[in-house]
């Protein structure tokens, strides 16, 4: 019984042994298996492995070209007014009469309203007499004086006498002429019964009747001036020194208007004596035309000057620059189709343009897929975006098209084995 135990188990390390041995090569066969799919993938994967070193990066290019470019400065601004008066009576009144209506256009002089003048007429016509009878007694004196001098001439009066009828005469004379102010002063007053438009310009709203009692704290319209008119706009102060020289030069100022097709061109004419510390700007005014009421108070408008003008500059799409740590460079492509990073200086952005220095005109920069380019490696154009040349073929069966599919069915032919 011990030798048939024994002789059981030996049979049955025997069959352990052939188990272990079958799973250890199966085992070793697949993961020669795995590891090869993974080399064929990392082989089949572009830019990896020895299969993907140097392989063309897909590319866009544009070519540097020359051309004057405008320097411009364009910014928001506002339309105000060259003139606008808050219209209020100088004496507390009551309206007799309004002879405009509210939107009217008015002429500088023009009559709005008239206020109560009888209690003013009744001063000047007092004002007035008073002045009559002072004249009066004053001539009355005059002729008492010279009568004085021709008795004192002939000894029948003292000279006392002549001089206490001069010094009656002086007075006079200043009494008459505080009358001549004090018919100024009423007619004056009454002037303050009308008012007069003291500039041309629109009529704002109005809301003052006749019989409304009315005081100087209290607004009867105001009038706008509207032609000429002005726009008011903030320049950068790092166009302060080009602002000035275009002021000098008398450089036109366009104002681009909601609704019309041309912008409207005015003059440049201010420029503010101090630079806002807050934000860095300077503020600038234009006049323009405004016979048609193109412009209004308090419209904002887009406004453009151009402050001067970079003659032959290299310009180049915005898209190619590249802002890296040591500067602004770029990556142009010579005859061999290899890609070279240069440093470049930006000189001014226009658009979707840019003036640079360190490019000639002619030259090819990469404005797409600068992520996939490396300093001295190879590109080639994206058909989508570049035209075809003659000769341009499919890739063929050794192109890195072509390596995946084959690296590919190999490794499924091992699986299979």
């Amino acid at each position: 019984m011990k030798k048939n135990l024994v002789l059981t188990l030996s049979g049955v390390l025997v069959v352990a042994a052939a188990a272990g041995a079958w799973w250890w090569s199966g085992a070793k066969t697949r993961g020669a298996a795995q590891g090869g799919s993974a080399v064929e993938a990392s082989a089949a994967k572009p830019g990896t492995g020895a299969a993907g070193t140097g392989a063309p990066a897909l590319v866009t290019l544009a070519a540097a070209k020359k051309q004057d470019v405008p320097v411009t400065v364009q910014v928001n601004g506002s339309v105000v007014s060259l003139n606008s008066v808050d219209l209020r009576p100088q004496v507390t009144n009551t309206v007799r009469e309004v002879h405009v209506k509210e939107g009217q256009f008015v002429k500088a002089g023009q009559l709005l309203f008239t206020l109560d003048d009888r209690p003013d007429q009744a001063n000047l016509a007092k004002a007035k007499a008073q002045q009559q009878k002072d004249e009066a007694m004053l001539a009355d004196l005059e002729r008492q004086y010279k009568r004085s001098q021709d008795l004192v001439a002939q000894n029948f009066i003292a000279k006392s006498a002549a001089d206490a009828t001069l010094s009656q005469l002086e007075a006079q004379r200043a009494a008459v002429a505080a009358d001549r102010a004090a018919v100024q002063s009423a007619q004056v007053a009454l002037g303050y019964a009308t008012l007069r438009a003291p500039i041309a310009g629109r009529i704002g709203a109005v809301n003052i009747y006749p019989g409304t009692l009315v005081q100087p704290s209290v607004s009867l319209v105001t009038i706008t001036q509207l032609d000429p008119i002005a726009v008011s706009f903030p320049v950068p102060e790092g166009k302060l020194q080009d602002l000035l020289a275009a002021a000098r030069s008398h450089t036109p100022v366009e104002a681009v208007v909601t609704g019309r097709k041309e912008p409207l061109k005015g003059s440049l004419n201010f420029v503010d004596n101090t630079v806002d510390p807050l934000i860095g700007t300077v503020r600038a005014k234009a006049v323009f035309d405004n016979a048609d009421q193109s412009l209004w108070p308090g419209q904002f408008v887009e406004t453009r000057v151009t402050v001067r003008t970079i003659n032959d500059a290299t310009v180049l799409p915005a898209s190619a620059l590249m802002m890296l740590a040591d500067g602004v460079s770029v990556y142009v492509v010579d005859a061999d189709k290899k890609a070279a990073r240069r440093k470049v200086e930006s000189l001014y952005t226009f658009g979707t343009q840019v003036v640079v220095r360190g490019v000639e005109a002619g030259e090819q920069v990469v404005i797409e897929g600068k992520q996939n380019v490396r300093p001295g490696g190879k590109v080639r154009l994206d058909a989508s975006t570049q035209p075809q040349r003659p000769g341009d073929a499919a890739p063929g069966p050794g192109s890195a098209a072509s390596v995946a599919p084959s690296n590919a069915s190999i490794v499924a032919e091992r699986e299979r084995t």
